[in-house]
């Protein structure tokens, strides 16, 4: 299973696995799951956009010291992520090659598939938790002791209504609709998708024309949650999933918006277009039968001038930006 972990039902429609394992490690320990620094490690893959949204939070808050990280490859089998970019294609922490190894160790019911991001327990093996819409909620909630001095409140609680609500349509019309559009196998249900996908782009570039960011003056976890799909738009999607009315690129405001937060530190440093753009060009043969990865796009402009910083704005608000990675 690949970050995609769906399929395309009889009429050709995607449906996207949710079946996640949802047990949630907390201060009080009431799951079974304590907060306890060096206990968990962070299994994430700088390919999956999903994963991508746990790399950030971990950063901002500051949290390497507390919760470790572990890499899985690009390009993984049929059946798990692998751990190939470590000596000897074993992670050094779990001792396993193949993810699913830490989803087996917790159950034969564990969940719909071997997905990132993934939190494990690393004196038992076993995966405590898949679900990547709690994970970085509970970073910021959850972890707060171990948090970085200066770390950002990525979820205030006054606004927490709104960022949830933008983050949902966001989820529903971005984040998922390219995939949507990618692996439908009908024609109607692809075109759905598609311009379901650019009607929300559309208000985005309408909304961001004025505001920064999405939610208040501040980066909160609708930045978090819809900049990883924007960053891979030209390299993947536009061509791949065939989400080609236009490239991100040719959207004035939200291309300013997503340079805007590449340049930001805990944005830009946390992704790697290679292995993006490995991973889905080779995983998803289906898509791609020759597995030949593109050369381009050029990524040159990412670090040019967004001017952004006109809308006024504190990226961290009363905080600071994390260290250099």
């Amino acid at each position: 299973m690949g970050s995609q972990t769906g399929y395309a039902d009889a009429t050709g429609v995607y449906r996207r696995d949710t079946d996640y394992i949802t047990t949630r490690i907390t201060r009080d320990g009431a799951e079974g799951w304590p907060v306890e620094a060096g206990r968990y490690r962070l299994v994430a893959a700088r390919a999956c956009p999903w994963a991508n949204r746990a790399l950030i939070a971990r950063r901002l808050y500051g949290l390497e010291d507390a919760i470790s990280l572990g890499i899985v490859g690009p390009v993984h089998g049929e059946e798990s992520w692998t751990f190939d970019l470590d000596p000897g294609e074993v992670d050094p922490a779990l001792g396993i090659h193949l993810l699913r190894e830490a989803y087996e160790a917790r159950g034969a019911d564990a969940g719909s598939g071997v997905t990132v991001p993934a939190i494990v327990d690393i004196p038992s093996g076993q995966v405590v938790t898949n679900d990547m819409h709690q994970i970085t909620l509970d970073f910021g909630q959850e972890w707060v002791e171990f948090h970085r001095p200066g770390a950002p409140d990525l979820f205030p609680e006054e606004r927490r209504d709104e960022i949830m609500e933008i983050q949902d349509a966001n989820y529903r019309d971005v984040n998922n609709a390219v995939y949507e559009a990618g692996f439908s196998t009908d024609a109607d249900s692809y075109a759905e998708a598609y311009h379901r996908l650019f009607d929300r782009l559309d208000w985005l570039e309408e909304r961001l024309a004025t505001k920064r960011y999405l939610v208040g003056d501040t980066i909160t976890e609708a930045d978090i949650r819809l900049w990883p799909t924007l960053v891979r738009f030209d390299a993947v999607y536009h061509n791949h999933f065939k989400c080609n009315r236009n490239k991100l690129t040719e959207m004035p405001v939200l291309w300013g918006y997503a340079r805007d937060l590449f340049q930001t530190p805990g944005f830009g440093d946390t992704i790697d277009v290679d292995q993006i753009k490995a991973h889905y060009y080779r995983a998803h043969r289906q898509l791609n039968p020759s597995g030949i990865v593109p050369l381009g796009p050029d990524l040159s402009g990412w670090t040019s001038w967004h001017g952004r910083e006109a809308l006024g704005g504190r990226p961290f608000g009363d905080g600071t930006p994390p260290p250099s990675a």
